[in-house]
């Protein structure tokens, strides 16, 4: 079966950064586009970057030039690097394969 597992998150200040790490296992991952979308309390899903089959990449407006997505195929593993991170931040942060999700790591940013 699909599984997708995130790790990385945690809890960090202001102005600091976390990457975000997604493995997945039973599909073939160079296929596919890998998203990561976050959910803040109270507040819906929504994504945050994108990257396609041919590495190209679309970033939330409110991320563009902090957060970085990358992946690695050889490894079957999405990545997000996060810097100057803010409060705004502060979410569960889940891995998307298609219909296929993780199940989420927490970022808080807070001093």
């Amino acid at each position: 079966q699909v599984q997708l597992v995130e790790s990385g998150g945690g809890l960090v200040q202001p102005g600091g950064s976390l990457r975000l790490s997604c493995t997945a296992s039973g599909i073939v991952f160079s296929w596919y586009p890998m998203g990561w979308y976050r959910q803040a309390p109270g507040k819906e899903r929504e994504l945050v970057a994108v990257i396609r089959t041919t590495t190209s990449t679309n970033y939330a407006d409110s991320v563009k030039g902090r957060f970085t997505i990358s992946r690695d195929n050889a490894k079957n593993t999405v990545y997000l690097q996060m810097d100057s991170l803010k409060p705004e931040d502060t979410a569960v942060y889940y891995c998307n394969s298609g219909s296929f999700w993780g199940q989420g790591t927490q970022v808080t940013v807070s001093s």
